[in-house]
């Protein structure tokens, strides 16, 4: 986004609510942040790892460091968040950076990537793999400072209202994937679209989408998918480990001292732990509730879809590389990263598949 069209965006803004989206708020030294969130306030897991970490960042401020969160819609939609903070118009999002891929289609390697990362090799990739240097080089093309704030784990498959039993049963299905997940699965017949959080119930139940997929158990038995759509699909192979984002204006974050980015670097480093095993915690129960108190009925993804997305996967990363000089050059390094992470994994991974099949 041009200067010029940033400077609009934070007009128009400024004209809804020039009071509520005044520049950071400084007194006697203290600063006030304003989030706005890609989904509603207070939602488990998403919403309240946001709480979480604005929470730890005014105690480790001394509360000389506040945020104030704004769910989706409360000043801009979901996919506007981005915009509306590097314009100024806010400080910092709560989001998923694959919401940004018309923005430059580099931005996915900082969410999730199909037979991709786990959360715990994201987090590895972004501190010692090189990938933090390079999203902050994305991000300052973009006027904003990148920071991974939680990670929801591996991701459920999604849901659907007909069962799936072959490649066939996608032609011409209406989903909500959004990401390199949907363009996948577009090459298998279906329609992806890319729907925000809120609106997901109503359009699985009105028949505006056949099939979604949002987070996992935990989150998905919240929004009563299960009311309308009995068929859950695992494993979420275009989600192995889904990072969430928070963007900070690059001109409020450079105008932070050293100690101040720390603490919020810190505050975010701990949150993507912290959420993270609370993904991981609250998962089993929720599915345990799903099947056994609302019906649901889970199945594995049929081995044909898995083989054929395998199959197609290094395709569609090679024309999702080739679209950006940005996304080239991220796509060598994550793929250097992977592979050799994989081997990594070949190794410490034998005794846990020997005490799985135990």
């Amino acid at each position: 986004m041009t200067n010029v069209t940033r400077r609009g965006f934070a007009a128009a803004i400024g004209a809804a609510g020039a009071a509520t989206l005044a520049a950071p708020a400084i007194a006697q030294g203290k600063k006030e942040l304003r989030m706005l969130m890609a989904w509603p306030k207070n939602f488990p897991g998403l919403g309240t790892s946001a709480e979480r970490f604005a929470q730890r960042v005014n105690t480790l401020s001394d509360g000389n460091i506040s945020i104030r969160i704004f769910g989706a819609g409360e000043i801009v939609s979901p996919f506007e968040v981005l915009d509306a903070v590097a314009s100024g118009a806010g400080d910092m999002t709560h989001d998923t950076s694959y919401y940004w891929l018309g923005k430059d289609p580099a931005f996915v390697y900082f969410a999730v990537v199909p037979f991709g990362l786990t959360a715990d090799e994201h987090f590895t990739w972004l501190k010692f793999g090189g990938g933090q240097e390079l999203w902050d080089k994305l991000g300052a093309q973009h006027g904003v400072k990148p920071l991974a704030v939680c990670n929801t784990g591996a991701q459920m498959g999604g849901w659907f209202k007909e069962e799936i039993t072959s490649t066939a049963d996608l032609q011409g299905k209406k989903v909500r994937y959004p990401g390199i997940g949907g363009q996948m699965l577009a090459k298998l017949g279906a329609i992806p679209t890319n729907i925000p959080g809120g609106e997901l119930f109503t359009a699985l139940q009105s028949g505006t989408i056949d099939g979604l997929e949002w987070v996992a158990p935990w989150n998905d038995l919240a929004f009563g998918f299960h009311r309308v759509a009995k068929h859950y699909y695992y494993p979420g192979f275009h989600e192995m480990g889904h990072s969430l984002s928070s963007y900070v204006n690059l001109d409020v974050w450079n105008s932070m001292s050293e100690s101040e980015q720390a603490i919020v670097q810190i505050a975010a480093d701990a949150e993507y732990a912290v959420g993270l095993a609370e993904f991981n915690a609250r998962n089993p129960a929720a599915l345990d509730q799903l099947v056994n108190e609302h019906g649901v009925q889970l199945h594995q993804w049929p081995d044909d879809i898995v083989a054929k997305m395998q199959e197609i996967l290094p395709g569609v990363m090679q024309e999702h590389a080739a679209k950006s000089e940005m996304a080239t050059e991220i796509s060598a390094n994550w793929t250097a990263f992977r592979d050799q992470q994989r081997a990594w994994g070949n190794v410490t991974d034998y005794i846990n598949a020997g005490l799985k099949k135990g």
